[in-house]
């Protein structure tokens, strides 16, 4: 099944980078509303193959978690049109750094996810360190009205910019370039080039933007997940099927992401009430599928669909 699922993976995101955006261009809403649907049909599915051959719990652990991610991946999209609007990245090239973002963030989450289902069946304590971070992140999520980013305080992003000679210039869909191809007058910043060749481009500067962003909303979807389930497959690859739709739905809602505006309300009771059936479940016994997901799909679909009603207006 994993050795299936990867060669799958592998193939669609080939298709992606090779024939759908071979050629750099602006996605046009049309074009994301189109491959966002055939993605959120994919992964449903997808969870319907795995309730016919897995049974009922498998298949609502897999719905579960995946309306978990799918539902924090729009929060995702709201912080990259921040990035892209700080680096003023043009709009044909931002899919090249979210096709290599997803790539980047698909590897994390299958270490953070090897790695916490270790640390689950080795420690007994982290079910309720789990819990405890996902009741805090969930409070956090509700309190904090403003969201802004920093990359002058992103320390990777410091030590590229310290150690790497960088354009202040986009040069189409690169990341690197040689020092050779500089256009006249053009000047890096004072470092060596790498290897005494390469010149990095804004992009890759974005680019680490991107990966360092969802490495930190990784440590709030991953413990989630398995809140609901400790079955690493599904666990990774519902993980999965949300990101690999994240850039589609980026494209369709960025315009449109002041909408949401008590989605997060949402979300933070979700992840307060993940954290909360962690810890019972250690102390009492697991909280059956039935009514976990029932409850995250009403509070998701109620979030989004208030959302959208009390800002109809601006539609």
């Amino acid at each position: 099944m994993w050795l299936a699922f990867v060669a799958f993976v592998a193939a669609m995101l080939a298709l992606d980078l090779f024939v759908l955006h071979r050629h750099p261009h602006e996605v046009s809403f049309r074009e994301a509303t189109v491959v966002s649907s055939i993605w959120i049909g994919l992964g449903l599915g997808f969870g319907v193959v795995v309730l016919v051959f897995g049974g009922p719990t498998p298949g609502g652990e897999y719905f579960a978690g995946y309306l978990i991610e799918k539902a924090l991946s729009v929060d995702n999209v709201f912080v990259f049109a921040l990035i892209f609007g700080y680096f003023s990245v043009p709009a044909k090239y931002q899919h090249r750094v979210l096709f290599w973002g997803v790539i980047g963030a698909l590897a994390m989450r299958g270490v953070f996810i090897a790695l916490g289902a270790e640390l689950l069946e080795r420690y007994d304590f982290v079910v309720y360190f789990f819990g405890v971070l996902l009741i805090a992140t969930g409070i956090r999520m509700a309190t904090h009205h403003t969201e802004e980013i920093h990359p002058e305080r992103n320390p990777i992003l410091r030590l590229l910019r310290r150690r790497v000679a960088m354009t202040d210039r986009y040069h189409g869909h690169r990341f690197w370039l040689r020092a050779s191809e500089l256009e006249e007058g053009e000047r890096p910043t004072g470092r060596r080039p790498l290897f005494g060749v390469w010149v990095a481009t804004p992009l890759l500067a974005v680019l680490v933007m991107v990966e360092t962003t969802d490495l930190i909303f990784a440590v709030d979807s991953i413990p989630a997940i398995f809140a609901i389930t400790t079955d690493t497959f599904i666990v990774f690859t519902s993980n999965a099927f949300a990101l690999l739709g994240l850039r589609a739905l980026y494209f369709m809602l960025a315009g449109a992401i002041e909408r949401f505006i008590y989605l997060k309300y949402g979300l933070s009771l979700i992840l307060v009430f993940v954290g909360a059936k962690f810890i019972y479940s250690d102390l009492f016994g697991k909280v059956p599928i039935t009514v976990s997901l029932p409850v995250i799909a009403v509070v998701v679909g109620g979030s989004i669909a208030a959302s959208l009603w009390a800002t109809r207006d601006r539609g």
